[in-house]
């Protein structure tokens, strides 16, 4: 018996090991091969066509790095006159003096949290109310900031960033479009 990767299975599955033989696997004739689970079950879409007669979908071909065609040359300047334009070093200038800050920010807190909570656990299971310690107003506290920055981040690229990285790609899109003679 095979399983559904071709490969024979190593506990009696092969034609050597049929019930109610004295004849083993034959180690020159036969293929010996260990079942292996992980590639046994397939997953969804993996291997569907394989053996059915279905024809194979060809992988992409790898893209060339010294690729020479039509207007190469010209879409990586175009591509190169983007990035050292005043706009596109604006836009990266608003994301690194939001992230620097905020990353750093949120780490310190994080680790502080950590530290704390291995170095001071009698600081942190001080009551505030109840059942309720500094430990655990801590933990939800480090719930709620990934919120907040998460909510922070989407509000400064959208109202700081968005637009401006817009009509950069915009622009980009024109400068390679002229180069490739309009097709898109």
């Amino acid at each position: 018996m095979q399983s559904s990767n071709d490969r024979l299975r190593a506990g009696g599955g092969g034609p050597g090991n049929v019930p109610g033989t004295d004849e083993g696997p034959d180690p020159e004739s036969e293929d010996i091969r260990y079942r292996d689970p992980w590639y046994d079950a397939l997953a969804s879409g993996w291997g569907d066509g394989y053996g059915t007669g279905a024809p194979d979908t060809p992988a992409p071909a790898a893209r060339r790095e010294g690729r020479t065609g039509p207007g190469d040359g010209a879409a990586a300047a175009a591509y190169l006159e983007v990035q050292r334009s005043p706009a596109f070093q604006e836009v990266r200038s608003r994301y690194r003096r939001f992230v620097t800050p905020a990353v750093t920010l949120f780490l310190v807190w994080y680790v502080g949290y950590v530290v704390t909570a291995t170095t001071a656990p009698g600081f942190m299971a001080r009551p505030v109310a109840g059942a309720v310690n500094v430990g655990m107003l801590a933990g939800l506290g480090q719930f709620l900031s990934t919120f907040l920055l998460t909510w922070a981040y989407a509000r400064h690229a959208r109202l700081r960033r968005d637009r401006a990285a817009l009509e950069l790609r915009w622009d980009t899109q024109e400068l390679t479009r002229g180069v490739r003679g309009g097709a898109l």
